[in-house]
């Protein structure tokens, strides 16, 4: 781990705490209402969600594969949750059998996986069928110029993020690892650059062949402006 990972874990409530406050804890609050039964959710972080795992989660499973956020988050698991069990382990290699979840929940992480594609299939993977993803996730612009920005300051943001990638196209990747989107809400993260602002906070849902009626057709994702 190199020093700026320790200093960036250190650093990361501090340097969010105003997005987190006018733009994260609102979608956090609604998003995670829905969390129900067998909850997985990866890149921990430093417990942001943990306020918002409401009764109906029967059991809830953490990863996160960075060690100084493990010590940051597993002091807030011990206070807020502590039935959570809490493993190391990045996205793109979840140590669980198929079909182990009924929702996986991944708020500002597949911006920051090394393997985006690798990291949805594993995901898919370990949900039943029918099962859910929540996401909160920063997302490519659809305005070719703020879009154009994101991939200038791509080098940068990587740096000083520790990862992170605002310019993915994440949407059209969980939609390409199978999932169907159910629901769908932009939104642009307050007090952040312009570049790093666009958010897509949704649900997606693990569909089989079997989940589909012969002849149906999957319905449209409900759409929403941000708030």
């Amino acid at each position: 781990m190199s020093l700026w990972g320790r200093v960036f874990a250190a650093m990361y409530d501090r340097m969010t705490a105003r997005s987190e406050r006018d733009t994260f804890a609102a979608h956090r609050a609604a998003l995670l209402a829905g969390a129900a039964g067998d909850v997985l959710e990866i890149g921990g972080g430093t417990g942001a969600n943990l306020p918002y795992y409401g009764a109906d989660v029967d059991t809830l499973t953490i990863t996160e594969p960075e060690q100084p956020m493990v010590k940051r988050l597993q002091p807030r698991i011990s206070s807020a949750r502590p039935e959570a069990k809490l493993l190391r382990a990045p996205a793109e290699d979840l140590p669980f059998n198929d079909a182990s979840f009924d929702v996986a929940v991944s708020t500002l992480v597949l911006c920051t996986v090394d393997d985006q594609p690798r990291a949805l299939r594993e995901l898919r993977r370990v949900l039943r069928p029918g099962g859910r993803l929540l996401f909160m996730e920063h997302v490519r612009s659809d305005d070719p110029k703020v879009a154009r920005s994101q991939d200038r300051m791509l080098p940068i943001n990587v740096r000083m993020l520790h990862g992170c990638h605002c310019n993915r196209p994440t949407l059209d990747g969980i939609r390409g690892a199978g999932f169907e989107i159910a629901e769908l809400e932009t939104d642009t993260i307050a007090h952040a650059p312009k570049f790093a602002g666009p958010l897509i906070v949704g649900i997606a849902v693990n569909r089989t062949e079997r989940d589909v009626e012969p002849g149906a057709h999957a319905a449209d994702p409900i759409h929403t402006g941000g708030r």
